[in-house]
């Protein structure tokens, strides 16, 4: 029997890596394409959360309700686009005139500041990975990005990110965080509320807390300003 070498044993240890990883990326793929019919009733990112929150209560249980797109605000939808990508129409993805803005502040301030990431690049991310931060992270990140913007619509992309983004602590989609927030449904959120529910979704779960704070409050003012030219699917 031949005996196999360490670039034998190197090799098919670099195969085996790449058949799994091409497995996992079909895996993903067939959700995507299911998904551009069923609506997704959980992410990895709330199945992490959740596990979270069980850790110290074992009953505790997500708030999150699906909507369609057309039952939730228009300020809502506005609102979220001038905050978080207001380019998300006119992109494939990526807003790279925004990830040189994000880099640049970056080095300037020394460490993160700003971010960069569409609509479409925070919703992979939230569908599919963990919170964790790291090369491999982002490379999976993107080729996620690049089959939701092939196989949806804008429509499609903004209806599910509407209702699985974090927006409290235990708090995902619209119509939980319009029952969180303002007693209300999500059909019915106003500007002043779309704004301020905007304002939260860089750092919701410390912003359920501090629902007052100087730094929200202040941004909440600057999305109300620019929600009129946001254009929206």
């Amino acid at each position: 029997m031949k005996k196999i070498g360490l670039m034998g044993w190197l090799g098919r240890g670099i195969g085996l890596l790449l058949a799994l990883f091409i497995a996992w990326n079909l895996w993903m793929l067939l959700h995507i394409v299911a998904w551009r019919w069923i609506n997704p009733t959980e992410t990895a990112f709330m199945q992490e959360q959740l596990e979270r929150l069980q850790e110290i209560n074992p009953d505790a249980q997500l708030k999150f309700e699906w909507v369609d797109y057309e039952k939730i605000s228009p300020n809502l939808k506005r609102a979220l686009v001038a905050s978080e990508d207001a380019k998300f129409l006119n992109h494939d993805g990526f807003d790279w005139e925004g990830m040189q803005t994000a880099w640049e502040k970056n080095i300037q301030k020394g460490r993160i500041v700003a971010g960069g990431s569409t609509i479409s690049q925070q919703l992979a991310k939230n569908l599919f990975l963990s919170g964790s931060r790291n090369p491999l992270r982002k490379l999976q990140e993107a080729i996620l990005t690049v089959m939701i913007e092939t196989l949806w619509d804008k429509r499609r992309i903004f209806e599910v990110y509407l209702n699985v983004i974090e927006w409290g602590d235990g708090v995902f989609g619209a119509q939980a965080a319009a029952q969180h927030y303002y007693k209300t449904k999500a059909s019915r959120l106003g500007v002043g509320q779309s704004a301020k529910l905007a304002s939260m979704v860089t750092n919701p779960r410390y912003y359920d807390k501090n629902r007052k704070d100087r730094r929200l409050l202040r941004k909440t003012a600057i999305i109300q300003r620019r929600m009129a030219y946001a254009d929206i699917p």
